[in-house]
């Protein structure tokens, strides 16, 4: 997580739909999960596609999460690999110690999960460390951009799996950056899956720039009609089609066409939100892409959960 302008978020207290715990964040004016279920969104759209049934059951799974926020997505994926006699080694980014603190302290959230994923969950919150027998995982607290930077070196194309849940692109670009992505895309094994929410254009754009293969996540129980993307996988492998995604639609492609698929750009890795912002809207302006407004037209476009474009 990033701040919009320095200053931290006023956070509120949200039950999401399917009853689950989540926030929101009045400097961001964003949900930290889908309003339809923080716990539905963890196993939908992060967890189903993630593909842990690939990876080597004789070792650990190598995981990196990017803003752990309330440590939903966390627990979700321990107690899957725990159902599955399965322990992996863990990396988090997070700027904010409160979206956990809030969460550990509410019932609502603790009556979610395990005693042993609780548990996990307060020794990050406490220590920003964890170990048992069979996982370990350790979140060193600070900016998203420079916590990964560090982490590079020894995680180099290493990791199964990378779970990206930060705030959107229109309002926290700078997790969102080709340079940010490319260093994301640059920690993948060769067959670990980037996994997130987001369908936008941009971000897309830059998965493929970085040499990922993308594929389009269905729609989760409970979608609208109208809803024609849940989030975006993208790995150095061939994806292919399967119950939890398929290859993008004609018109998902034709979005990468248009001046909405211009990638944030962030060369300093220091950048904040406005300038990068600004030097997007000026590419866009300076684009020869189709008209976004044109693709709009042309497929009615619907809008996803939690995508703000």
């Amino acid at each position: 997580m990033t701040w919009p302008d320095s200053r931290p978020a006023e956070l509120q207290p949200r039950l999401t739909a399917d009853g689950s715990f989540s926030l929101w964040s009045e400097a961001f004016q964003e949900g930290f999960h889908c309003g339809r279920g923080a716990l539905g969104e963890a196993q939908h759209t992060f967890l189903a596609p993630a593909g842990i049934e690939l990876v080597a059951k004789d070792r650990s799974l190598r995981v990196l999460e990017v803003c752990v926020g309330t440590g939903t997505n966390t627990a979700a994926l321990l107690e899957q690999l725990s159902d599955l006699g399965r322990g992996m080694q863990w990396w988090g980014l997070e700027l904010d110690r409160r979206p956990l603190t809030m969460a550990l302290g509410e019932v609502s959230f603790r009556s979610q999960w395990r005693a042993s994923s609780l548990a996990v969950l307060e020794q990050l919150e406490q220590q920003g460390h964890w170990q048992n027998n069979q996982s370990q995982g350790q979140l060193p607290w600070g900016d998203a951009r420079e916590q990964l930077r560090q982490l590079i070196p020894a995680l180099r194309g290493s990791l199964d799996l990378v779970l990206h849940d930060a705030f959107s692109p229109g309002v926290c670009p700078q997790l969102w950056t080709m340079e940010f992505l490319g260093q994301l895309a640059s920690l993948l094994g060769p067959r670990g899956r980037l996994v997130s929410y987001c369908s936008a254009a941009a971000v897309r754009q830059a998965l493929r720039l970085h040499g990922l293969q993308l594929a389009s996540i269905h729609p989760g129980p409970g979608s609208p009609a109208h809803q024609w993307s849940n989030g975006t996988v993208a790995s150095p492998a061939a994806l292919g089609d399967n119950q939890q995604f398929a290859a993008l639609s004609t018109m998902e492609e034709e979005h990468l066409k248009t001046r909405a698929a211009e990638p944030y750009r962030d060369p300093s890795g220091r950048a904040d939100a406005e300038t990068i912002r600004a030097e997007r809207r000026q590419a866009q302006k300076n684009s020869t892409a189709n008209s976004t407004n044109g693709w709009r037209k042309r497929w009615q476009e619907r809008v996803s959960c939690r995508n703000p474009r």
